[in-house]
């Protein structure tokens, strides 16, 4: 009697198209948060009834609400109610809420487990078609060990329906555990023999999946290539069939996974080549190309006739095919031909050059990335030597210096690596131009590389020029002592040169050992760290002295002993920047635009102009007996400066003088992050008077490593033509626990000998 009373005092709920309409409706995103927010607690308020009859439609609501990008997690466990439902409608719901609110990293998802077990083994197709597609969306590795067994015998299934699903459903399980492909491996093999052609598409695709995950599942299903080759020569010469025609083509989405899947099983294996060579001419010359669907399979074409070890006549064909699409005037075939033109030109050199009046007359397209993409195709495609194209990529990298793309070290590594008969001609002409151009990054990083690599050559000088040359062991290692302790290259440039040396402390008969590292530049330790009292200190100190007679009474040891702990990496003190009286100078305000007004929080930073104490002979006696170059100071003996220290951000300005022009000042930025949290997307601006010309060079990268275990660098360089006062205002910006941060400061304590 309760029950019925209760059912009918109980309001009923809001259907989804009536949520829909009011979201629709709600005019600030404010009104639409209170909509969601009552109907989330009413749908909350029904989950606690037991004999609700509405389940159905409150997670329907909740899955529309998931969808908008808010909270529905409390709807999991209502899922899984509604899927052990014996009506498909429930069923429905709950599968599809199973697949937007359950992941694997979740342990409530495992709780389905036991229902995708038994609708797998359900009656209606429909049930088991949830099922599998439930399982193929949220499979963890657990899930697909248990249920791995109930999918191979569903591939067996005489129903097609259930069949390519089940097949889909086992390609997503080898993909996440490859270690079961061996059980589907007897029942794929079959598969290839079946008329329906959505379990030939999901068949091929497994096997693909397949020849990818496992080198002996490739040897396998390289018996199947005669029955690829009959499938694709039936598709091509079927007639007509409304369930396949997709514009007076055949099913061309089989017939472009048949192709990759030849593709894979004709990679360096002559005798599978040489089966599906006539099928590929037969395909490339029959197939429409006045529409877009025959230039997809025309690409797929191409692609395969050049990753196989196909006949020389049929490479020829493939470069005709990207000779045509080079006239087509779509640009997006244009484009695909041009990239696909830069893959085969070092298989088919000859076959290229036919085409090289068309590729020339691309660039005269409007289009940036068509010109960008035919001068790549032009420049390999007219070089005559490789010796030329080696000189040409060198001339490049000298004249474009830190303005050149970040791939392109790579590239031309790799270009250097392939030229085995250049070797010794490229390493000593990088070293040649290495030398003169110590603050090009992409020059450096390839020339350390070569050097670390055939490094040998430079001792011999033998590259059959008229003037080789030829370098010492120690002359080359002082080369990469200087990127070390250059602090215009970023961290990335130093670490290649430090690879080199290894490689070389392998090769040199020299010892490259205490001599290179004494002369590395220091590095410097978090300021974040814990302060070590001064006891403390003053007894590591002492015993690691030999002498044992380092004083403790006045502050002059003190500032030696935090030195030597720097040096030792033991911890720093910290000393916060001491904020000076806010700048009043109007002609800095607008030169961020948006820095104009600047609040009281952002106060401008100004450090003493202090130099640091030198240290005593006992502690220069820790390092052999040299004094300690500390280059964190600077080449001239700079200080550092403290630009901005705030909320775990610390910034460092490194000053220098440039040596070639004494109205230039070489300033490296080193942002550090004391806290726990990262700090990304980080960008640091900077504004000089109109009197002053300003250089912002690329940073080393956008986010600032947690707990000071990493550091972001960049340089600028000022030039003073009219030697007046340096003054600079600075823009920091970045993200921090998921909230943007922008803070503005002043810095004008720059050493007055920087103009003088």
């Amino acid at each position: 009697m309760s029950t019925i009373i209760r059912s009918l005092t109980t309001p009923t709920p809001k259907r989804l198209r009536d949520l829909i309409r009011e979201i629709r409706s709600a005019r600030t995103a404010a009104d639409e948060r209170a909509v969601v927010q009552k109907e989330c607690a009413a749908i909350r308020d029904s989950f606690r009834d037991p004999d609700n009859t509405y389940r159905c439609r409150n997670v329907a609501k909740l899955l529309y609400i998931h969808m908008l990008g808010y909270p529905a997690h409390f709807g999991q466990l209502e899922c899984l109610k509604i899927v052990a439902s014996q009506k498909f409608t429930d069923k429905r719901i709950g599968y599809l809420g199973a697949m937007l609110l359950l992941d694997e990293k979740q342990e409530v998802h495992l709780l389905v487990t036991n229902s995708l077990k038994n609708d797998l083994g359900h009656q209606t197709q429909y049930i088991q078609s949830l099922a599998l597609c439930t399982l193929g969306s949220i499979c963890s590795t657990e899930m697909s060990r248990d249920l791995a067994g109930e999918i191979e015998k569903m591939i067996k299934s005489s129903n097609a329906y259930i069949k390519k699903k089940a097949i889909l459903c086992a390609f997503c399980i080898i993909r996440k555990v490859p270690d079961l492909l061996e059980m589907f491996i007897p029942s794929t093999r079959t598969l290839l023999n079946e008329k329906n052609h959505g379990v030939l598409l999901t068949a091929v695709c497994l096997i693909t999946e397949m020849c990818e995950k496992s080198p002996d599942a490739l040897t396998h299903f390289r018996k199947v290539v005669p029955q690829l080759v009959r499938i694709l020569k039936n598709l091509i010469m079927a007639g007509y069939s409304p369930e396949h025609d997709v514009s007076g083509v055949s099913d061309p989405f089989l017939q472009v996974k048949i192709l990759r899947l030849l593709r894979r099983l004709g990679k360096n294996d002559t005798e599978a080549s040489e089966t599906m060579n006539d099928i590929l001419a037969q395909v490339a010359t029959n197939t429409d190309t006045s529409k877009n669907v025959g230039h997809a399979i025309l690409y797929e074409i191409v692609l395969t006739i050049m990753g196989i070890k196909s006949e020389a006549g049929l490479r020829v064909l493939a470069v005709n095919i990207l000779g045509r699409f080079l006239l087509n005037n779509d640009k997006n075939i244009r484009y695909v031909a041009l990239n696909t033109l830069l893959k085969v030109v070092q298989a088919d050199y000859n076959a290229v050059q036919r085409h090289r009046t068309t590729i020339v007359d691309c660039l005269k397209d409007p289009d940036v990335s068509i010109k960008k993409c035919k001068v790549t195709s032009n420049f390999i495609s007219h070089s005559p030597t490789k010796r030329w194209h080696i000189d040409t990529v060198m001339k490049v990298l000298v004249t474009a210096g830190n303005y050149v793309r970040d791939d392109t070290v790579s590239i031309t590594i790799q270009l250097a690596a392939e030229m085995k008969e250049l070797h010794p001609y490229i390493v000593q002409q990088l070293f040649k131009n290495f030398k003169d151009h110590l603050d090009e990054q992409s020059l450096i990083q390839v020339s350390v590389w070569c050097i670390g690599e055939y490094g040998e050559h430079l001792l011999t000088g033998e590259c059959g020029e008229d003037e080789p040359v030829q370098a010492s062991e120690d002359e080359v290692v002082t080369e990469l002592e200087k990127v070390l302790s250059n602090h215009n290259l970023n961290e990335i440039t130093k670490e290649y040169a430090i690879t080199a040396l290894m490689k070389l402390s392998s090769r040199f008969r020299t010892s490259i050992g205490f001599s290179l590292l004494e002369q590395m530049p220091l590095i410097e330790t978090s300021r974040s760290k814990n302060i070590l009292h001064e006891n403390s200190s003053e007894n590591l100190l002492n015993g690691i002295s030999e002498e044992g007679d380092v004083q403790k009474e006045n502050k002059k040891n003190l500032q030696e002993s935090q030195n030597i702990l720097d040096i030792l990496d033991v911890g720093s003190p910290t000393q916060p920047a001491e904020p000076p009286p806010k700048s009043g100078v109007n002609d800095l305000l607008d030169i961020l635009g948006d820095v104009a007004n600047v609040t009281s929080s952002t106060a401008p930073v100004s450090i003493p102009n202090t130099q640091p104490v030198p240290m005593g002979n006992d502690l220069m006696d820790l390092l052999g007996g040299s004094p300690i170059n500390n280059q964190m100071n600077g080449g001239n003996g700079f200080p550092p400066m403290t630009a901005f220290n705030k909320n775990g951000l610390l910034v460092e300005f490194l000053i220098e003088k440039d040596i070639s022009d004494p109205d230039v000042t070489s300033i490296n930025i080193k942002a550090t992050n004391s806290t726990q949290s990262p700090m990304s997307e980080f960008v640091f601006q900077a504004a000089v008077p109109k009197s002053f010309h300003l250089q912002l060079n690329p940073p080393s990268g956008n986010s600032v490593p947690p707990a000071n275990s990493g550091s972001v660098t960049q340089l600028i360089k000022v030039k003073n033509p009219s030697k007046q006062t340096l003054r600079m205002r600075i823009k920091i910006s970045y993200s921090h626990n998921g909230q943007t941060v922008t803070d503005m400061g002043e810095v004008n304590s720059f050493p007055a000998t920087l103009w003088q």
